[in-house]
């Protein structure tokens, strides 16, 4: 019997130059594939995510996206729905609303939009937000090592679909030095129920024509199953950008964040809200660009 082929794209999120930001897979006419299949690529892939275009069955939607990381399926994440996006709209499609998407996932819809730099924007999922508790905050600056936390800002678990325990640092160049006891944080992370540490910090005096381009620095570490740090972090971000507004902490109507550095990348997240205040609705931006093209064999 003939092999089956479908589309395939790999794209490069969070960034404008190939091979800065986070790589992504997307399976074109996903439809017939059973999840067992879909997890097998994704596996094979052995990238952060792999995501599959299906048809939507909501008449609001534009498409269908499921997202799959090495070992299991995810109902949000950042950089799948913009890479997923962006592929798609290069394929030809036609989205319902000029310069307007609108991504059914396991978190409902999700619009998104282009801005007049031609990046596009998600809207941030509501998010849950817990304050960590004294003990926990103990073990997390044990851990981190003590004195780099900023005490100012609570550290919070927050989940938005994936759950990430946000914690600020006193500066960006903590961020970039930071080297957590593994074994502690496996158990913290284990213990309030999240993905990982994404610890995030303010550059000095930063402006947007600043060597940085940033307001902070943002470091996703992953503990668990996937035990890595990731490159370039869209649920992270979206985390970020509600938890600052819910303690009404945001630097501004925008601003930029750099993740990546460490380990070689560039990625820039541009994050804006719809207006000021603790109900601000906020928006995830970035570019994308396409590395690879072709089919899968099936």
């Amino acid at each position: 019997m003939p092999a089956r082929t479908v589309r395939f794209r790999q794209v490069d999120v969070f960034t404008s130059v190939a091979f800065k930001g986070n790589p992504l897979a997307v399976v074109f006419d996903a439809d017939d594939l059973s999840t067992d299949a879909m997890q097998a690529i994704a596996r094979w892939t052995n990238l952060s995510e792999t995501t599959f275009l299906l048809r939507p069955t909501d008449p609001a939607a534009d498409y269908r996206v499921r997202i799959f990381t090495t070992s299991r399926e995810l109902p949000f994440a950042g950089h799948p729905t913009l890479g997923t996006a962006h592929a798609l709209l290069e394929s030809g499609h036609t989205p319902k609303q000029p310069g307007r998407l609108v991504q059914q996932c396991g978190v409902g819809l999700v619009p998104i939009v282009e801005r007049d730099t031609g990046a596009w924007a998600f809207a941030a999922p509501p998010a849950r937000i817990e304050p960590l508790g004294d003990a926990q905050l103990q073990r997390l600056d044990a851990a981190l090592g003590q004195g780099v936390i900023d005490f100012n800002a609570p550290s919070c678990a927050v989940d938005n679909g994936v759950p990430w325990l946000l914690v600020r640092l006193n500066t960006a160049a903590d961020v970039l030095a930071l080297a957590p006891d593994r074994d502690a944080m496996t158990a913290l992370v284990a213990d309030t129920a999240t993905l990982g540490l994404a610890a995030y910090g303010p550059h000095a005096g930063a402006q947007e024509d600043s060597a940085a381009a940033a307001t902070f620095e943002l470091r996703a570490l992953l503990y668990g199953a996937e035990n890595a740090e990731d490159p370039v972090t869209g649920s992270a971000n979206a985390a970020l950008a509600c938890l600052l507004s819910a303690q009404n902490r945001q630097p501004g109507r925008s601003f930029t964040v750099r993740q990546g550095t460490v380990i070689g990348r560039d990625g820039r997240i541009f994050i804006d809200y719809d207006h000021d205040g603790a109900d601000a609705r906020a928006w995830i931006g970035g570019h994308t660009v396409t590395v690879v093209e072709g089919t899968f064999r099936l």
